[in-house]
């Protein structure tokens, strides 16, 4: 064989792999991701032993780097790529963009807030959109897809306490948290030397914005899992015994009910670590 019929034979057998690669179930590309049409309306549903792995991103609609970012994670939550994992999404709108051409009608300025503490955390980063924190133990750029991915699998290995959320009547949210201690030295270890506090979301799926200024002038943006309201819940003062709660949620009337969901996790004061998360859709009004 040829040096020349060599070469093609290689680059023939490259543009081969890449296809498969491609086309591999579970593959993430931001090319798909922000063709929102190809997006299943419904996530798919992780399997029962998943262990429910906390992904945030802090955006801005007038920032002209967070379009893909936004679109990455509503695939991630959509299409529960990694397996072993059940990827909770959520969208936290900051405010430091609204001075700069365009006010983002979901920023606030306690997504801000928590960015800025999740600096302090981080000791080394700075704030900046898009950020995407998973777990509370690993940031990096929003729109990295390999770094999503890799951060998520890693999270989906820890071991966490079992979280469970019912809903009682009239918006009435039952939270039940494991006792801790008991079994993974981690999980221990983590009981025993952290101030937990435990944190509702109310996050809304499937919305649409017209941006008229700013770097995204003139785009149609869309969002999945919006923070439209973080309050705090309650403090765990002793893991070893659990955490049990009821909590009402109140949803406003411009909210789509039927595209609501309520979101619980136990996030460490100190380190900013997720120890448990869940999610529930909204009941029918």
């Amino acid at each position: 064989m040829t040096l020349r019929s060599t070469a093609i034979t290689i680059f023939i057998s490259a543009i081969f792999l890449a296809v498969l690669f491609a086309r591999r179930p579970g593959a993430v590309g931001l090319g798909s991701a922000e063709d929102w049409s190809a997006l299943p309306a419904v996530a798919a549903a992780p399997d029962a032993a998943s262990t429910p792995v906390l992904v945030e991103l802090f955006t801005s609609e007038g920032c002209s780097s967070c379009p893909p970012a936004d679109a990455l994670l509503a695939q991630l939550g959509r299409t529960q790529p990694v397996h072993g994992a059940d990827i909770i999404a959520l969208e936290e709108h900051v405010d430091y963009w609204d001075r700069l051409g365009w006010k983002d009608p979901f920023s606030s300025e306690a997504a801000t807030d928590r960015q800025n503490e999740y600096a302090s955390a981080f000791a080394d980063a700075q704030v900046y959109t898009p950020q995407m924190v998973v777990d509370g133990r690993t940031q990096f750029v929003g729109s990295s897809d390999s770094d999503a991915l890799r951060a998520i699998s890693a999270a989906s290995r820890m071991p966490k306490p079992a979280l469970e959320l019912s809903w009682e009547k009239d918006d009435v949210l039952s939270i039940h948290v494991a006792p801790q201690g008991s079994g993974d030295t981690a999980v221990q270890r983590s009981a025993q030397d952290s101030d937990q506090r435990v944190f509702l979301v109310v996050a809304e799926n499937r919305l649409h914005s017209d941006v008229k200024h700013g770097e995204n002038a003139g785009r149609a943006l869309e969002h999945d899992g919006v923070v439209r309201q973080l309050l705090p819940a309650g403090k765990i003062d002793n893991a070893a015994a659990g955490f049990s709660s009821t909590v009402p949620v109140h949803a406003d009337r411009d909210w789509n009910r039927a595209n609501l969901r309520a979101v619980v996790f136990v996030q460490e004061r100190h380190t900013r670590h997720i120890i448990a998360a869940a999610a529930i859709p909204f009941p029918n009004a």
